[in-house]
């Protein structure tokens, strides 16, 4: 029999389902039977929320007052409740930092007498290794082993560091590197829909938090999740709730099909775009509507993947038959399945075409079939471009004054052409010339759609003639082995490398301002001309100084028109009617010559993807390569601080700790370090990309006897908290209207 104490609503249930048994769960409808409200009109994702008040109730953090302000959600002035999520979601430049910490809490407690074992994560945690891989090599077959002996090189102190904290720390799985991007990995394989806690033989809905802002991604199969900083983010791990104003949710109604030819990139540029133009800044985003059906749980997750962009807290999709055929289909086991399908059906969290629209803030209506191809840019993933219009805005972007969307270019410097030899024959450089075509991260790479639909196009292309222009900067980073798998499969990877796009690296790469070296002549005309020149990427985020220093103009764009951007080897085109470049009798080929139909995509997904190999790929997915295996690791309690070390070192405020209260001493005399205007992002704050050779953390690094080569990047330094302090606005393009007409890390004393 239920504690009325701890279960005052009487909602601690059993549910029985076959392959796993009897289950504790805690029943929201019991609240209807208490007279509290109807749960139909609440927003699922309010719902989860709920759950969370329902089950951890205490009568101390959570009380009845929490659960009736959720029931009551929409009829009052906001007002913060706790929160726990199931799970914490790490990558590594931001978990080193955590660990970083736990581990100096460890020392502490060693320190005052304690048992240092004590400090560990009661939240599950998972950290996968995806962001400290960079480009240096591309183009070529050995790409890929090259780029990881070179990660290896510069990361292997982290990553003994990640190897002792995975074998330290209870309750951490740490995924090794060359397995896959976060965000990809949690929605293939560490979601499984609904969480079992195992110990407590309890189930409820999965939902994490995560140290990487994507960590929406698994909003598209019903995972309430989002991103937060590193001390929210280790105070779930030990056991505290999260605090927070009740959401506003914005529900957007999906209406129609997408026309032929039109992405899941596409639409999410566009609701990125539409977003921004409402104002979603702090709420929840929830969609509905009959469009749902027509979107595979892969749109949907491209969609969640970008809720930071798009401005919300979380893009969430409920749960539905979609997503239970989805994690039928990605491996993920029998009896998880069916206790997830009976789980949330049982909980009126069971989204079909038939549920009640739940009541919301505010209503949006989107036509599918209104969505047209486009990219995004040149600066701001919510600037949508149609590509019709790419030609004349490409001209505005070189005339617009310096700032988010335009460079600044005088008249006379308008067609400037620089000519350089490659390979041994003469090219044109000029402004607008793609230098990077990179398909990467984790916007589309967990999408099969927009990845079939990317080798498909080289077939087409290979098929006709068709090339690469030698100054572009190929790369294929697929975010799970899956991708690799499906396309060798379907016959399009030989395509793929055939224009450039090998496969690099599993990770992050161009997306977090990885993408590595230039050719040399290429980087030489581009600084001795002052050369706009242009990335296109599949990723999610533009942010200038971001993808490259050289870059000045980023465009996001889908898989397929990220191998077309790199044959045309311009963004100064209209891609839709101009050529691309000439078949081998010289005829002139266009995008529509090479571009697949939907039903093209569709078969070759349906012969070519099977769940042996979601299976067979996460099978072993904690074992890791040979280089991983081979870094050496202590089972020790605490860690062995290195005094030389320039990538981990113990931070210092922990430093003579005592049991006794600490004084707060009063600020006083502060001044006035930057002032900035608007668009200015984490990645000015904080960058994650390239460590300039001018720079202050640059400096400290020389003084420590690092050379430049071995900088690394500011993501991969960010257990030294010496260098994270002189990150902080380092991006070489924020400017400070302190000292106006520079750009940099640069402030003035007054």
């Amino acid at each position: 029999m239920a504690d009325i104490e701890k279960d005052p609503f009487g909602a601690r249930s059993q549910l029985k389902v076959e392959g796993v048994g009897e289950v504790t769960y805690y029943k929201l409808s019991a609240l209807e039977d208490h007279g509290l409200g109807s749960l139909d009109r609440l927003p699922y994702c309010i719902r989860v929320l709920l759950e969370s008040a329902l089950r951890n109730y205490d009568g101390k953090i959570f009380t009845e007052e929490h659960v009736r302000t959720l029931m009551n959600w929409g009829k009052c002035e906001p007002t913060e409740v706790p929160y726990k999520p199931a799970r914490v979601l790490l990558q590594d430049f931001t978990g080193v930092p955590a660990l970083v910490d736990l581990a100096a809490m460890r020392d502490a407690i060693r320190d005052l007498g304690g048992d240092p074992k004590l400090i560990n994560p009661l939240v599950r945690g998972d950290l996968v290794i995806d962001h400290s891989v960079q480009i240096d090599y591309a183009g070529a077959p050995d790409a890929f082993s090259k780029n990881e002996e070179k990660e290896f090189q510069r990361n292997k102190e982290r990553y003994e560091f990640l190897k002792w904290g995975k074998g330290a720390f209870k309750n951490l799985r740490v995924v090794p590197p060359s397995t896959g991007i976060v965000h990809q990995v949690n929605l293939e394989y560490l979601s499984e829909g609904v969480y079992l806690d195992r110990e407590k033989n309890v189930v409820y809905p999965d939902s994490c938090i995560g140290t990487d802002s994507h960590t929406p991604t698994v909003n598209g199969i019903g995972v309430l999740a989002w991103g937060v900083g590193g001390i929210e983010a280790e105070a779930v791990m030990l056991g505290q709730p999260m605090f927070m104003l009740v959401p506003e949710v914005i529900g957007i109604k999906l209406i129609g099909s997408l026309q032929e030819g039109v992405t899941a990139t596409d639409l999410v540029l566009r609701i990125t775009e539409l977003c921004r133009e409402v104002g979603v800044v702090g709420k929840f985003v929830e969609f509905f509507g009959s469009g749902l059906k027509v979107l595979s749980a892969s749109d949907r997750a491209t969609i969640g993947n970008m809720a930071p962009e798009q401005g919300s807290t979380v893009s969430f999709f409920p749960v539905d038959q979609v997503t239970i055929n989805y994690l039928r289909n990605t491996g993920r086991s029998d009896e998880i399945v069916a206790l997830a399908e009976a789980y949330y059906k049982e909980q009126g969290l069971f989204r079909s075409d038939d549920s009640p629209v739940p009541d919301y803030t505010k209503t949006i209506e989107l036509d599918l079939a209104t969505i047209e191809p486009s990219i995004a840019g040149p600066k701001r993933p919510h600037d949508r471009i149609p590509l019709k219009t790419l030609k004349d805005r490409y001209a505005e972007i070189l005339r617009t004054p310096q700032g988010p969307q335009g460079v600044g270019l005088k008249e006379e410097d308008i067609g400037r052409e620089v000519v350089i030899t490659l390979d041994g024959k003469d090219v044109s450089l000029r402004h607008g010339s793609v230098v990077i075509a990179a398909i990467t991260s984790c916007t589309n790479t967990s999408n099969p759609s927009v990845m079939m639909a990317a080798g498909l196009v080289a077939k087409k292309a290979v098929e006709r003639g068709l090339t690469v222009k030698p100054y572009v900067k190929t790369s294929l980073a697929p975010g799970s082995q899956v991708v690799t798998e499906y396309l060798l499969k379907a016959g399009l990877m030989e395509h793929l490398e055939r224009l450039g796009f090998h496969v690099v690296a599993y990770g992050c790469t161009t997306c977090i301002g990885n993408s590595g070296p230039l050719r040399p002549e290429v980087e030489a005309a581009i600084r001795e001309h002052d050369l706009v020149v242009s990335a296109v990427l599949s990723g999610n985020r533009n942010f200038e100084g971001r993808v490259h220093p050289l870059t000045q103009t980023n465009f996001l764009a889908s898989p397929p028109l990220v191998v077309a951007f790199a044959i045309a080897g311009t963004t100064d085109i209209n891609i839709l009617v101009d050529p691309i470049g000439e078949d081998k009798n010289g005829d002139k080929v266009y995008l529509r010559d090479i571009w697949p139909s939907t039903k093209e995509i569709i078969t070759t997904i349906r012969e070519c993807i099977t769940v042996d190999m979601y299976r067979e790929r996460y099978g072993n997915i904690f074992e890791g390569s040979k280089a991983w295996k081979a870094i050496a690791s202590e089972p020790t309690d605490t860690y062995s601080w290195r005094p030389d070390s320039t990538y981990i070192r113990r931070p210092p405020f922990f430093d003579g700790i005592t049991f006794d209260e600490a004084e707060i001493s009063p600020i006083e005399g502060a001044r006035v370090l930057g002032v900035f205007g608007d668009s200015v992002t984490t990645d000015h704050i904080s960058p994650a990309g390239v460590i300039a050779s001018d720079s202050p953390a640059a400096e400290y690094l020389r003084s420590h006897g690092v050379q430049k080569s071995d900088f690394n990047s500011y993501g991969s330094r960010r257990g030294n908290d010496e260098v994270m302090v002189r990150g902080t606005f380092a991006n070489i393009r924020i400017r400070n209207k302190l000292v106006p007409g520079k750009e940099g890390n640069c402030t003035v004393y007054h």
